[in-house]
């Protein structure tokens, strides 16, 4: 019984995941994407936003209130599950193993931040292979450049925000630098292609 209960619990782990990196000009960003993901929404998203390190929950608690989908923070051993919003905590990697289950680290920054993109964006890449979409907004430093470049090298799909349209354009610059994206496209445009999976899901 226990490991019938085990494969079923992996199987609602199979399928894509997005992760999504942001930093300078987060909040607002945010705030125009999330409420564009449909209630009912069949993927986990995946997010690290560059935070203080005494950071409240406030900034979960905000977007949880506009978001169709739950918002929350990620925990250690905690299992990816579809239709939610993972933040990392505040002061911690983020890292997906692969049996798709999220693993904290205090280990030292990465590009002066932790949490750090790239270390997300690395360890999905390896878990997800093609099945994970990766997303790089706004933002003033060159975190996620590597890491949507692995997610690329693992047959997953990249996609960044036109850096014209981001409030701070150094972040999305530099991840378009460093890979060929499959799409560039403003928050309405990447709003519209998650809504677009879960159509062409059903």
């Amino acid at each position: 019984m226990e490991n019938f209960q085990e494969n079923e619990q992996l199987k609602l782990n199979r399928g894509p995941a997005v992760v999504v990196g942001v930093s300078a000009g987060g909040l607002e960003t945010l705030k125009e994407l999330l409420p564009l993901i449909p209630a009912g929404f069949a993927l986990p998203i995946i997010i690290v936003q560059h935070l203080h390190p005494m950071q409240d929950k406030f900034f979960i608690d905000c977007l949880d209130s506009i978001c169709p989908l739950p918002v929350r923070e990620a925990e250690e051993k905690e299992r990816v599950v579809p239709g939610n919003v993972f933040f990392a905590p505040p002061n911690y990697h983020l890292l997906i193993e692969k049996d798709r289950t999220f693993s904290l680290s205090v280990d030292e920054k990465v590009n002066f931040s932790r949490p750090s993109i790239d270390v997300l964006f690395e360890t999905a890449a390896e878990a997800y292979g093609p099945e994970l979409i990766g997303i790089v907004l706004t933002g003033a430093s060159r975190d996620g450049a590597a890491g949507l470049r692995r997610i690329k090298e693992n047959g997953g799909t990249a996609i960044v925000q036109d850096p014209a349209t981001a409030r701070f354009p150094a972040m999305p610059s530099a991840a378009l630098a460093e890979t060929e994206v499959d799409f560039v496209m403003s928050i309405l445009g990447i709003g519209a292609f998650l809504a677009g999976i879960r159509q062409s899901a059903q």
